[in-house]
């Protein structure tokens, strides 16, 4: 074990930061994974057989950890708004949502197994937040750990949206990479958006342009007015055919109504086989133990392979490549009878530093097949996370020009497999504006003894009082 005092501290390396990033954003370890750090612009080749912390070795496997450019470089092949600092930051922000999106869900159910996507999370309320206005954007920006403001924030998504587009179409073809027949790309990772707004209405046009120049966010006309059910379904069976008929039915019955103007929706597809597949006759059956104690038969795969690995305090780590080398599953064992100490205190530079310090021996490795399906509303996390005018009185009106938009509801829905052969995962969000809802139709019949006065209304000085109690006099 390596003797550290505290695993706590900031790492310094750019290459630490998007070795943290590209695990989150291809969404393969779900929310557990990445991280940021400073960016000195450091590029330490001196720690060999490091591998996200540095420059590794890369063995016979020749998987160096992550061979993706440092910041600027990705900043300036993709979009030359956007400085490498400037994204750095950014990226960091949007780790440290995504840890707090997880602490923020597993209290609502401490027991159960969870997935989901903060990147789509981010990228959905983002393209919300560009309606935002006042107060109600300041606090959405501090819930979403937006690091950037205004046009910055968007060219920093349009950049990661850039890259990952660039990165799935430089894929090899290979030979039925689904397992279900016919030839196909060895990784896939598609993010893809799209706006869905009422017929007739008026939607601002700095905002459609905006939505459609950094996040590749046409609008679509749809009648929610005429017919919601209709238009759920239309949104719900884009999402589906986005993420390969993994998420259905993203939107519920009740999820938009006549009141709907706007669903922004984001939607996630990712598919890679590992770079060191197991063998499926190394498979066995053992024994899981729960976090309450309880026993579990499950499929447990095998290998024995060089991989980045590092034990910190008894807490363990081992980084998976997929085959495109560009993308990892992290995964973080925390030491014995401690997961909720570990779990509690999990934080952007703690799982920097675990990465930054992993070598890469010869990894005998257990590992359990999973397939996890989630599905979150997102309103009352966000609340908690300081989102409150966006729900109710917010200023959107960088939508319609209005402010009469407010978000009535935050779907988020998910899905993984985890098997021999790679990682199959999907996840798409759905944010819903409605006109703030009128008054509600109310009914008064004054039937029975009522009491009233007349008042002057700027000194609240009642001139008269009464009080009707009989109603045989009132028809005299």
């Amino acid at each position: 074990m390596t003797d550290r005092s505290s695993i706590l501290a900031p790492t310094s390396s750019r290459r630490a930061v998007l070795a943290l990033t590209g695990a989150l954003l291809a969404g393969a370890a779900g929310c557990l994974s990445d991280d940021p750090s400073s960016d000195d612009g450091t590029d330490d080749d001196s720690n060999g057989g490091r591998g996200s912390g540095g420059t590794a070795s890369g063995g016979e496997d020749g998987f160096d950890g992550y061979d993706v450019p440092d910041f600027p470089e990705l900043a300036l092949a993709t979009s030359p708004e956007i400085d490498g600092d400037a994204l750095a930051r950014q990226v960091r922000g949007n780790v440290a949502f995504s840890l707090e999106l997880l602490a923020e869900l597993r209290e609502e159910a401490p027991g159960e197994n969870l997935f989901c996507s903060p990147y789509s999370v981010s990228v959905a309320l983002a393209m919300t937040y560009a309606g935002a206005r006042g107060e109600t954007a300041s606090e959405m920006a501090e819930a979403l750990s937006f690091e950037l403001e205004g046009d910055d924030l968007h060219a920093a998504f349009g950049a990661l949206e850039t890259e990952f587009e660039r990165r799935n179409d430089d894929g090899e073809e290979v030979d039925d990479p689904t397992g279900t027949g016919g030839d196909g790309p060895a990784f896939q990772f598609t993010t893809t958006n799209a706006l869905w707004g009422q017929e007739g209405y008026g939607f601002e046009e700095d905002f459609l342009e905006l939505l459609e120049a950094y996040y590749g966010a046409g609008l679509r006309l749809v009648d929610f007015q005429g017919d919601a059910d209709a238009a759920r379904e239309e949104i719900n069976a884009w999402v589906e055919a986005q993420t390969n008929d993994r998420i259905e039915d993203l939107l519920g019955e009740g999820d938009v109504s006549e009141l709907t103007r706007l669903v922004l929706t984001n939607a996630i597809y990712f598919l890679a086989p590992w770079y060191h597949q197991f063998d499926p006759a190394d498979t066995e059956t053992a024994t899981f133990t729960g976090l309450d104690g309880s026993e579990s038969e499950v499929a447990m795969m095998h290998q024995s392979v060089e991989l980045p690995y590092t034990e910190i305090e008894g807490h363990q780590l081992v980084e998976l490549p997929y085959a495109n080398r560009d993308s990892s599953m992290v995964v973080i064992l925390p030491a014995e009878g401690e997961f909720e100490a570990f779990e509690e205190a999990f934080s952007v530079d703690r799982l920097a530093t675990l990465l930054a310090e992993t070598s890469r021996p010869m990894v005998d490795l257990a590992l359990p097949k999973f397939d996890i399906e989630s599905r979150f509303s997102l309103v009352e996390v966000m609340r908690r996370l300081g989102m409150e005018l966006a729900f109710s009185g917010g200023d959107f009106s960088g939508m319609d020009g209005t402010g009469g938009l407010e978000i009535s509801e935050i779907v988020h829905q998910s899905f993984v497999s985890v098997d021999e052969e790679g990682t199959e995962a999907a996840a798409a969000t759905a944010v819903v504006m409605d006109e703030s809802a009128p008054a509600d139709h109310v009914e008064l019949v004054v039937d029975r003894p009522f009491l009233f006065y007349i008042r002057d209304r700027p000194t609240e000085t009642p001139l008269f009082v009464g009080r009707v109690v009989d109603g045989e006099t009132l028809a005299e």
